[in-house]
C-alpha cells in the first residue's frame, strides 16, 4: 500500500456533520427535510432570463479576476444605499464563488502559521475548518441560549492572546438565528481597536431579518478600515447554485484576496455575475416576498417547537431555528438520527456547530409551510414516544 501522501491538516478535519445525515436521508423515501439551508424558492425569472441572455450574448468567457465591474459599483452602490458604507469597487471589493470561496481567501491571505481566529459558537460549519486549512487556530467562544445566542465581549476579550489575529462574526447566524444588537457589536468593536485586530463579518443572511435592527459591521464607527465584510446572493435572492458572493474591505487586505483568487479560481462565473447585476437592479420585490414567506413559517415553527415540549429561543434572522433537546433524554446526534429512521424528519445535531451546540438541533425553515407543519406533528409524534 502507498503511504498516505494527504497532509495532516486535511486528514485531521472533521467531516461535516451536516452532510451525514443528508446521505442517509438521500437513500429514504417520504424524508421531509428540515436539515438544508438553501431557499426552497427558484431564482426569480428576472436574474434567469438575465442569465440566459448573456448565454445567448456569448458572454462564456473569464472575467477581470476581481469580477464585473458593474458587479462591483453596483454592491458598492447598494451598500451605501442601505447602510451607509463605501467601498471604491476598483480595489476594495472581489467578487468570489460564494461566500464559502471569500471565507477561503480571507483566511488564506491574513493568517501566519499559528495565528489564532475567534469565533463565536455555535456557528456555520466551516468557519474552523478555513481557519485550520489556513493553518490558523480558531479559538471559540460559547454563548447560549438563556443570553439569546449574543457573543459576549468580555468572553472575547479574555481569549485573546499574542498571536490572535482576528475575530470572526456569524451574524445573523447559522445555525441560531441569532442577530447581534448594536450594543454587542460597538463592545466588539472597541476590543478590536484596542488589541489592533481584524473582524471578518460574515453577512451573507443581512437581507433575511424579522422585527429586529440589523447592524452591519463596517457601519459602526472606526470599524470600517477594520472589517472584512463577506456578503452575497445565494440567500436573499435564492441563488444558492449560482455560487456568487463578495468581499469588501481595505485595499491592502483585499489586494491579498485577489492574488489567491487569481491563481486557484481566476474569476467567478460569468453568467452568474450577470445574474448577480439583475438581482440588484430589479430583485427587491422578490426578496420582499421570499422574506415575507420565511417569517411566516418563523412565527409558526417557533410557536409549535415550544408547545410540542422542545424550548426554542425566537431567532430574528436567516431561516434557522435551534431547539433545545436537553429534557429528551437523548444526546443530539441519537436525537437526530431516530427522528430520521423512525418519522422521516431530517435536521442537524446542534454539535455539527461547535460543542456550545451539544443538546441543540437545528431546523430550518426554508422548506413548504405545509411540510414544515407535517414535520411538526411528526416530532410531536417522535417525543410521544420517548
Amino acid at each position: 500500500m502507498p503511504k498516505n501522501y494527504v497532509n495532516k491538516t486535511v486528514s485531521a478535519l472533521k467531516p461535516s456533520g451536516i452532510r451525514k445525515f443528508f446521505d442517509i436521508a438521500a437513500t429514504m423515501d417520504d424524508v421531509i427535510s428540515l436539515g438544508i439551508g438553501e431557499p426552497d424558492f427558484t431564482t426569480p425569472k428576472p436574474i434567469i432570463d438575465a442569465g440566459i441572455r448573456a448565454l445567448e450574448k456569448g458572454e462564456t468567457h473569464y472575467t477581470s479576476n476581481s469580477g464585473i465591474m458593474e458587479l462591483r459599483q453596483g454592491i458598492s452602490n447598494h451598500l451605501e444605499k442601505l447602510y451607509g458604507v463605501k467601498y471604491d469597487p476598483v480595489n476594495e471589493i472581489i467578487i468570489t464563488v460564494g461566500v464559502s470561496e471569500a471565507l477561503y481567501l480571507t483566511f488564506s491571505a491574513i493568517l501566519d502559521p499559528g495565528d489564532e481566529v475567534i469565533i463565536p459558537t455555535p456557528c456555520f460549519v466551516s468557519y474552523q475548518a478555513e481557519v485550520e486549512l489556513a493553518c490558523g487556530k480558531p479559538v471559540e467562544i460559547f454563548t447560549n441560549m438563556e443570553d439569546g445566542f449574543q457573543p459576549d465581549p468580555a468572553v472575547i476579550e479574555k481569549a485573546i492572546t499574542p498571536k490572535t489575529k482576528a475575530i470572526l462574526l456569524g451574524y445573523p447566524n447559522n445555525p441560531t438565528g441569532a442577530v447581534a444588537d448594536r450594543e454587542t457589536l460597538e463592545a466588539i468593536g472597541k476590543i478590536a481597536e484596542k488589541h489592533d485586530l481584524i473582524i471578518i463579518s460574515d453577512e451573507i443572511y443581512d437581507r433575511l431579518v424579522y422585527d429586529h435592527d440589523f447592524v452591519c459591521f463596517p457601519s459602526i464607527d472606526g470599524m470600517h478600515d477594520r472589517t472584512v465584510l463577506l456578503g452575497g446572493f445565494s440567500k436573499s435572492y435564492a441563488m444558492t447554485g449560482w455560487r456568487i458572493g463578495y468581499a469588501a474591505g481595505p485595499s491592502s487586505i483585499i489586494k491579498g484576496l485577489v492574488r489567491i483568487h487569481q491563481y486557484s479560481v481566476m474569476s467567478a462565473p460569468t453568467i452568474s455575475q450577470y445574474g448577480a447585476i439583475e438581482a440588484l437592479k430589479t430583485g427587491e420585490p422578490y426578496l420582499q416576498e421570499m422574506r415575507n414567506e420565511y417569517n411566516r413559517r418563523r412565527k409558526m415553527i417557533h410557536q409549535r417547537l415550544n408547545e410540542i415540549g422542545l424550548p426554542t429561543f425566537e431567532p430574528h434572522g436567516a431561516f434557522y431555528v435551534f431547539p433545545s433537546i436537553h429534557n429528551t433524554g437523548l444526546t443530539d446526534e441519537e436525537f437526530a438520527e431516530k427522528l430520521l429512521m423512525e418519522e422521516k424528519v431530517a435536521a442537524v445535531p446542534g454539535s455539527a456547530f461547535g460543542d456550545s451546540g451539544i443538546g441543540f438541533l437545528r431546523c430550518s425553515y426554508a422548506t413548504n409551510y405545509e411540510l414544515i407543519e407535517q414535520a411538526l406533528e411528526r416530532i410531536e409524534r417522535f417525543l410521544g414516544k420517548l
